[in-house]
């Protein structure tokens, strides 16, 4: 992996983060960015990329929301895990508002995100959704 690319994924993480402790509360993104940076002792550049990511998402929440009901099958989105739904929202974003990152890159790295923070058994279930999404994209 190029070091472009592994900071990519650690700005993923620390966007993953930030989204998870941000749920159900009135707290603002940037302390919980700036708080999040500082435990994972990000770089500047992953920390500017996980600010895109974070930001993205919160302002498109509505639509994200939207497109990860539409794409479950049998599941409403407060059936998934607080770690679930926060994966597929950055998923989903990246798929359809960050249209220079390849889909397969935004579904690949959502994936491993949900191996590391929600379990194996969490992969199959945003492979699933996050891949419907992208379909209905093209």
């Amino acid at each position: 992996m190029s070091r472009s690319a592994g900071r990519r994924r650690r700005g993923r993480e620390l966007a993953l983060r930030v989204l998870f402790e941000l749920e159900g509360t009135e707290k603002e993104p940037r302390p919980a960015l700036e708080y999040q940076a500082d435990d994972m002792g990000a770089p500047r550049d992953t920390v500017e990329f996980a600010r895109t990511l974070v930001e993205g998402t919160l302002e498109h929440v509505v639509n994200i929301d939207a497109a990860i009901s539409e794409a479950s099958v049998n599941w409403d989105l407060v059936d998934y895990g607080k770690v679930e739904r926060a994966v597929l929202r950055l998923g989903t974003y990246e798929v359809l508002y960050e249209p220079a990152t390849p889909v397969a890159v935004s579904i690949d790295e959502s994936l491993e995100l949900a191996r590391v923070y929600a379990g194996e058994e969490a992969v199959p279930v945003v492979n699933g959704v996050l891949g419907r999404i992208a379909r209905e994209r093209v």
